[in-house]
């Protein structure tokens, strides 16, 4: 089987400007496997390299395997912090705190964005909560400008499996926190 693939394919030579000499087959009919060659000018820019091709093929792999998106740029976060907060209007007491605390945590995501653009945090932060009042969910931050943009007009998207990951694990970590606070501030009374 496999020397019946080799032979519909193209077989070439090249050297890579050294002593290195690498053998390519290319156009073969149903490939199983791929090969990438990676080169750099240093060891550290060839490492950075790699991790950036690993990070991308985890996302197509994220993709494929739950090939659900949602906007990026902030806009999920954003649209979800403003439901939150809209939801612990709705409830009396303390008990609409834990909303509000996680909507201004989510937050975080657009307001980092916009400071690393260099814009008006506060003033950017109230036209996008602005923007997801009026019924637009899809509304995020623009990396380079600091812009709010649609994202699905701008193309910008996240895999809904890492949001989802990055929330439990966010939420989970914080119940951690506070049990630990509880059991240090119950050992404290006691002595």
């Amino acid at each position: 089987w496999y020397q019946r693939r080799v032979r519909e394919a193209v077989v070439s030579t090249q050297s890579t400007g050294g002593d290195e000499y690498f053998t390519f087959l290319t156009k073969c009919k149903e490939p199983k496997a791929c090969t990438i060659l990676l080169r750099g000018a240093s060891k550290d820019v060839l490492m950075e390299v790699e991790r950036n091709l690993q990070d991308a093929m985890n996302v197509a792999r994220n993709v494929l395997l739950d090939p659900f998106l949602v906007p990026g740029g902030g806009a999920a976060e954003a649209a979800l912090a403003y439901r939150l907060i809209e939801k612990s209007k709705t409830i009396q007491g303390v008990g609409q705190w834990p909303y509000r605390a996680v909507a201004e945590a989510l937050k975080v995501i657009p307001k980092t964005l916009m400071q690393n653009c260099g814009v008006n945090t506060i003033r950017t932060m109230t036209n996008l909560t602005a923007k997801h009042a009026t019924g637009g969910t899809s509304w995020g931050v623009d990396g380079d400008t600091g812009d709010i943009v649609d994202m699905k007009t701008f193309g910008i998207w996240d895999t809904l499996q890492v949001k989802c990951q990055v929330m439990k694990t966010a939420i989970e970590t914080a119940i951690l926190l506070l049990r630990i606070d509880d059991i240090v501030s119950g050992v404290k009374k006691m002595s």
